[in-house]
């Protein structure tokens, strides 16, 4: 009877062990939840946004703060690598508790950011070209759009620093803070928007401006926030190991975040070749990943605090335990994701558009939607850990074997084999081979590597 008791007692440490503690999830969520939170609030913020500019007279004025926010947007995605990196490098300082090491990595994130924004500013004309020979707008839609993004760049180094800022917080943990900032970028951008759009007229530039105010504020704010890490006692010190070190890190995760992108806008891209119809079917089912990552985004935030923090601490057991519960959860919201568009995915296409030819066309590529997060969640995973271990490098040569051998020739195929109407399945096709081949290709080499987590 003892024997049998003691058994079972083993078991249930063991169930314990693996399923986690209640606390060790609270700890996941603290840090995931208000991140989570953030992502709803932007997009819903943004709406009061288009609410204003959209009820001024003339409708360019809508289409050029859409198209230039398109244009400014695109520039600070690919910039992301700023937060990722540093949040990785923070997490694993903020584990071996050397504040002076994190200051020396926020010094020179902050330093970069900085010079990065100013030369972002300067290239602006170059960018407008670009722009322009790529989407070729009408000449009263380019002037205004231009005023938009010249008044927008202005900002760049502030918009590059508050990425940084994002990663410090999310690196030592501070979730709360980094949802305030969000919440606090968007706050001020509407009423911005009210006192230079609705008040003292001034359209796009005022919507520009309003941003702009946003941005800067932001930066300001944060800063604040981290007074105590960046003002020790010792005298500031950059160092060109260093930067050498960072600027090759963010140049891989720069790559990964680039090829991602071209890759995702194939989806809307491409679809022109289809007919207009398909482009704005695409553009509505592509908002269902939208809708994944604002739950899967705070795990992955998660997993690179906690399991980061665990690699500056030196503890393997730790790290694998972190990355287990995470995987757990990410698991989870991917279940939960599939089923939900399972059962409301024809309702949620209907909120997004009410368009019957664009709601009829769009049911018919509505079961690849099904599958999205089962093959997604996998990659926004993966990418957490990578951040967490500093594996950068892994980071972009998964992305472009997985665009490159699994990508671009299923969507030649797709192309090639389907007839002209199941043309825009095998974009669907290539895209869902795509984000599964991420997983696969991130989870071998993590295999393969599993030893060198810690060293």
């Amino acid at each position: 009877m003892s024997q049998s008791k003691a058994n079972n007692h083993q078991r249930i440490v063991h169930l314990r062990k693996f399923w986690g503690t209640w606390p060790a999830h609270k700890k996941i969520f603290a840090i995931a939840l208000p991140m989570i939170i953030s992502n709803i609030a932007a997009p819903l913020l943004g709406l009061v946004d288009t609410a204003i500019i959209g009820h001024l007279p003339d409708s360019i004025y809508l289409s050029a703060v859409a198209l230039g926010a398109m244009v400014v947007s695109f520039v600070f995605l690919l910039a992301v690598f700023l937060r990722m990196t540093t949040t990785g490098e923070i997490a694993r300082a903020f584990g071996r508790n050397k504040r002076d090491e994190q200051r020396q990595i926020a010094l020179h994130a902050l330093s970069f950011a900085v010079v990065l924004g100013v030369l972002l500013t300067l290239s602006t004309p170059w960018l407008l070209q670009l722009a322009w020979w790529l989407i070729s707008p009408s000449a009263d839609l380019q002037h205004y759009a231009a005023s938009y993004i010249g008044i927008r760049m202005w900002a760049a180094p502030a918009a590059l620093v508050n990425l940084v800022v994002l990663g410090i917080l999310l690196g030592r943990q501070e979730s709360r803070k980094a949802m305030l900032l969000v919440i606090f970028t968007n706050a001020v951008n509407v009423i911005a928007d009210l006192i230079l759009i609705v008040g003292l007229d001034f359209n796009v530039r005022g919507a520009a401006w309003a941003s702009a105010t946003a941005e800067v504020s932001t930066a300001l704010l944060g800063l604040f926030m981290l007074r105590k890490v960046l003002m020790l006692r010792h005298h500031w010190q950059l160092q060109r190991h260093y930067f050498a070190r960072f600027l090759g890190m963010n140049r891989d995760v720069f790559i990964r975040s680039l090829v991602l992108q071209l890759c995702m806008a194939t989806m809307t891209g491409y679809a022109a070749r289809f007919g207009d119809l398909y482009v704005a079917v695409n553009a509505v089912l592509m908002q269902f990943l939208m809708l994944i990552s604002l739950g899967l985004d705070g795990i992955a935030y998660a997993v690179e605090a906690l399991a980061g923090a665990a690699v500056g601490r030196q503890r393997r057991a730790e790290v694998r335990y972190w990355l287990r519960l995470t995987l757990l959860w990410s698991g989870f919201f991917a279940v939960i994701y599939s089923l939900v568009f399972w059962l409301a995915g024809a309702g949620i296409i209907r909120l997004l558009t009410d368009l019957p030819d664009v709601i009829q066309t769009a049911s018919v590529y509505l079961p690849w939607v099904y599958f999205l997060p089962l093959f997604g969640h996998w990659s926004y995973y993966f990418d957490g850990v990578y951040i967490a271990l500093g594996w950068a490098r892994a980071m972009r040569d998964t992305m472009v074997i997985s665009a490159v051998l699994v990508f671009l020739p299923g969507w030649y195929l797709g192309q090639t084999l389907l007839s002209k109407e199941n043309a825009n399945h095998g974009l669907w096709l290539a895209l869902s081979a795509f984000l599964l081949a991420r997983g696969v290709s991130q989870w071998v080499y993590l295999l393969r590597r599993r030893r060198q987590i810690v060293e």
